[in-house]
């Protein structure tokens, strides 16, 4: 009789845990620190720290002044990946240094969000800790309320938008092979003023994900980082870890998120008109 309350205590203890942890609202970003500072100073620092907590910098980019991101993966985050549909997508996390007014904001990517908005295997609670004692944590933002993870997994903007699984298709190839030698000349031509930011190519399976920069011309504005942020990242604390835009290679197909589902997942407050 005594075996079996204990058993049941555990029991009632394990799900009183799991439904705190489904409850758990989360958010895009995490804030890192805000204080005084330089950009190529903080970013130096977070390098260090990174590479100190085993992450792999794959790829910085500065898509505007006294900004930097930094594009970090780990061994971890690709095998989350080869274990995932299209988990490409979550193969890396970003790291921005954001110079506002006279302060310097360190922000990275939640990963535990990331992980259930891109519907990955795991939840990535270890990369979060770890990104956590390298960085620091403040909270998290980017969201008024938040999301939990079963929302974050079925989550589209609104009604008839897209969901995780309805990317666009943007080409087809005779092999795997063939469309990411076709996708790195494209982007090493800086055709149109997109250009690669990283490669990162997930172990056991034909899938690699690109990041892109994004610098249209005076006309192609909608295809402007500086743009876009301009009309989508106007709160007190940047998200400038919104960047850069992934494109992904599975199989012989090339695939982009659309912007109705990659902008709504970082910015799911905006309103349709922006600001």
């Amino acid at each position: 009789m005594r075996f079996r309350n204990v058993l049941l205590s555990a029991l009632l203890v394990f799900v009183t845990v799991s439904a705190q942890a489904a409850d758990v609202k989360l958010k895009p970003f995490v804030l890192a620190s805000n204080g005084e500072g330089m950009i190529a100073e903080k970013a130096e620092q977070a390098r260090v720290a990174l590479t100190g907590a085993g992450f792999s910098i794959v790829g910085d980019y500065s898509p505007y002044p006294e900004t930097q991101v930094l594009i970090v993966t780990s061994d971890e985050l690709k095998k989350n990946a080869a274990a995932s549909e299209h988990g490409g997508y979550g193969a890396v996390q970003r790291v921005a240094v954001t110079r506002v007014n006279n302060e310097v904001q360190v922000v990275y990517t939640n990963p535990v969000y990331m992980a259930n908005v891109y519907r990955m295997k795991d939840g990535l609670g270890g990369v979060s800790a770890r990104l956590e004692g390298a960085l620091g944590r403040v909270e998290e933002f980017g969201a008024a309320q938040g999301m939990t993870a079963g929302q974050a997994r079925k989550y589209h903007y609104m009604f008839g938008m897209e969901y995780f699984d309805e990317p666009s298709m943007l080409a087809e190839y005779a092999s795997y092979e063939e469309a990411v030698q076709a996708v790195d000349a494209k982007l090493s031509s800086n055709e149109n003023g997109v250009s690669k930011v990283y490669r990162v190519d997930i172990p056991g399976k034909n899938e690699s994900v690109f990041g892109v920069a994004m610098k249209g011309s005076s006309d192609g504005k909608y295809m402007d980082d500086r743009f876009i942020m301009s009309e989508i990242d106007f709160r007190d604390v940047k998200s400038t870890a919104h960047l850069p835009y992934e494109v992904l290679v599975a199989d012989n197909k090339v695939y982009a998120l659309y912007a109705r589902f990659r902008i709504a997942i970082n910015f799911p407050d905006l309103s349709m008109m922006g600001r």
